[in-house]
Formats: structure tokens, sequence, C-alpha cells
């Protein structure tokens, strides 16, 4: 059951924006638990250790209760990397400046970054989508061109962006994911994202939702000193303070504490949903997005799975409210896409192990374990 939320309409557009969110969030669909039972039936029934495949045998089971077969093939595979640019960055919280947002998005476009090495190995594509870097990207640029604004407020000042702003970022995400299906279809979407300072408004999400002070949940993002922890916990405290984020309105603590990406992530996560793809989440920053659309729709959490979990000690906090246990656990702070797309490799040989290996009944070899 969706949680409670005042949308507050204020026009026609604004009007327009929340249909199309609100039809996306409708046709979110339960996976097929039918599906879902052979599937674990059948695992459990393969010549080998019950269980003796670890986490895999859940991700495998709840790739096909999505696909709705036992035979998951995940052929088509792209990460989408979400950029923008953060107001808070003035208050001192990262040691790199805004400028390398855009100069990462290029590097991105150009094949260079360690999301597009990690991508091919993987057999993925890489888009990038600028929902609010602080620059004026080519219009022929490879890449989705959602901007809502060239970065958010200073939120120690002000929300980050208003409402119809937050919808308009969700909105973005879900679209883009329309065009995916359209041309061509996917059939697996990895989350990752690029944007100066954004681990601060994901910390401060997750405080918002949970209650849990911000000094338990803030980590160091790209490495600050202990001087700039400090200082970025005491961001996060003031804006919360400042703001009150409700918690049972995601929009609003999008618009008050989030960022433009964030909100696009959220859209993914929503988007893929609703055309039954399956999603899986990077770092702290994917993971906020994917929060963000779970408080909207709990049923989209069914698509949805965890690629690693960060040193960040918020990303924790996030997967346990989510319910989701990650996949991989290998020391990651980087985001970019990079710990989902690793997670690609592994969710592949899932569908394997469900529909390739050889039940006890198939091969003739007695099971022990249902004789003892």
């Amino acid at each position: 059951m969706n949680r409670p939320t005042d949308f507050h309409i204020k026009n026609d557009r604004e009007e327009s924006d929340m249909k199309y969110l609100e039809e996306t969030i409708k046709n979110i669909k339960e996976i097929n638990r039918p599906i879902k039972e052979k599937a674990l039936i059948r695992l459990s029934e393969q010549a080998r250790p019950a269980g003796s495949l670890g986490i895999l045998e859940g991700v495998a089971a709840r790739l096909a209760a999505i696909k709705g077969t036992l035979d998951v093939r995940l052929e088509k595979k792209v990460v989408v990397t979400c950029a923008g640019d953060h107001g808070v960055v003035e208050e001192g919280v990262s040691l790199f400046p805004q400028e390398v947002t855009c100069q990462m998005v290029e590097n991105f476009v150009n094949g260079g970054a360690s999301i597009n090495v990690l991508a091919r190995h993987a057999g993925a594509s890489v888009r990038v989508a600028d929902f609010g870097v602080n620059k004026d990207f080519d219009p022929g640029m490879p890449i989705f061109h959602k901007k809502v604004r060239k970065g958010t407020s200073n939120f120690t000042k002000m929300p980050a962006m208003d409402r119809e702003e937050a919808v308009k970022s969700i909105n973005a995400g879900i679209s883009i994911v329309d065009e995916l299906v359209q041309k061509g279809g996917v059939d697996m979407i990895g989350t990752g994202d690029m944007g100066i300072g954004n681990t601060t408004p994901s910390s401060a999400i997750i405080a918002a939702f949970s209650g849990i002070a911000p000094e338990k949940l803030t980590g160091r993002g790209t490495g600050i000193t202990d001087a700039m922890l400090e200082k970025k916990i005491s961001v996060i405290k003031h804006a919360l303070d400042l703001h009150r984020p409700n918690p049972l309105d995601p929009i609003d603590v999008l618009s008050k504490v989030g960022g433009f990406e964030i909100g696009g992530l959220a859209g993914l996560v929503l988007g893929a949903a609703a055309h039954g793809i399956p999603v899986v989440c990077d770092g702290i920053i994917s993971t906020a997005g994917a929060l963000i659309a779970w408080e909207l729709a709990p049923t989209a959490g069914e698509y949805l799975f965890a690629g690693h979990r960060s040193v960040e000690v918020g990303h924790g906090f996030m997967h346990e409210r989510l319910n989701l246990v990650p996949i991989l656990d290998i020391g990651f702070r980087l985001g970019e896409g990079t710990g989902a797309v690793l997670a690609f490799n592994l969710m592949e040989a899932a569908t394997r192990i469900l529909a390739e290996i050889k039940t006890f009944e198939e091969v003739a070899i007695t099971n022990a374990q249902k004789n003892s």
C-alpha cells in the first residue's frame, strides 16, 4: 500500500506531471508469485546441497518472478548514470570542486571512466543523463538531456528545489525508461550517479525517513577530513531542523534535501518496475533514489536489487529499510554505477543456476536430504 502523500496540485502543468507519475505507479504490478514458488521448488530439488549457492538462489527466483519464466535471459543491459550538481557544495562538504561533475559527464561520453570499463566487461551499455548539471551541454551530445535546473539550491538556506521540480526530476527518470523500452527494449537496468557533493543529500534523505541521527548515517564521501566530516554532519542537521521534511511525503523529502539526479534515479526505479524490468541500484546515491521510489510505491521494491554495499555508513541503513541484501560487499565507494554493473555478472549467473542445474530426479541421483 502506498504511503499517504499530499501532492498540492497547483496548475495544469503540475497536474499533468502528477498524472504521469501517478499512472506510472498504478502500472507497477506485483511479481509473478506462482513462478517464484516454482523457481524455489526447482532450486531446492537441484543436485546439490540445499541453499549451497547462497543469495544467488533468491536472486534467481525473484528474476524468474519478474520475467515470468524459469529461463530468464538478460541480454540487453543498460547502466544509466545520472548527473546533477548541488548548491550545498558551497558549505565545503566535498574535496572536489563542482566543475568535476560536468568534466566527468564528458569522460563518460568519451568512454574513459571506471563505469565504461566495467560495463564493457559486463556486456552492458552506458547512458548518461543530465538532470541538473551546472553547465549547458551541446544539444547534440549523446546523453539524455533532462535538465531540471543548473544545480539545486543550497539547502542550508532554502529547500533544494520546489515540489514541481521534484516531480519533474522523477518523471524525467521515468521517461528515460520509456525511451529505452521504445527504442529496442532493455532486459535489465543499472542505476549510477555523478554529482559532486551528492552524498550529503543522500545521507539527509535516509535521516529524514528513518529519524536516525545524521552522525550515525554520514560518511566521508570523496574522502574528506575529520573537520570536513563534522561540517557535513552539522550541515545535514541544520537542513533537517530548518526544513522539517515530512517522512510520510517522499516528494517533500526530495524537494527539501534531495537532488535532481536523485529524483531521476527514483524515476528510473519506478519506470523499470512499471515495465516489469529488474533494476540494480549502485551506491548510497542510487539507493537514496531507490528509497524515494520505494516510499512512493513499495511494490517497486520487488523489482529492485542492491548491487553492492559501499563503505558509506548510511548505505547499510538504506538496505535495511528497503529489506535488500547486497549482492556484493567489496569496499567500493565510487558510484557511477560501478557496483551495479559488477552485480550484473552474478545476476546472469543466477539465471543459469535456475535454468540449467539438473534436479536429483533429472539425473537419477539419490537425494540424501529428502531421504534423511
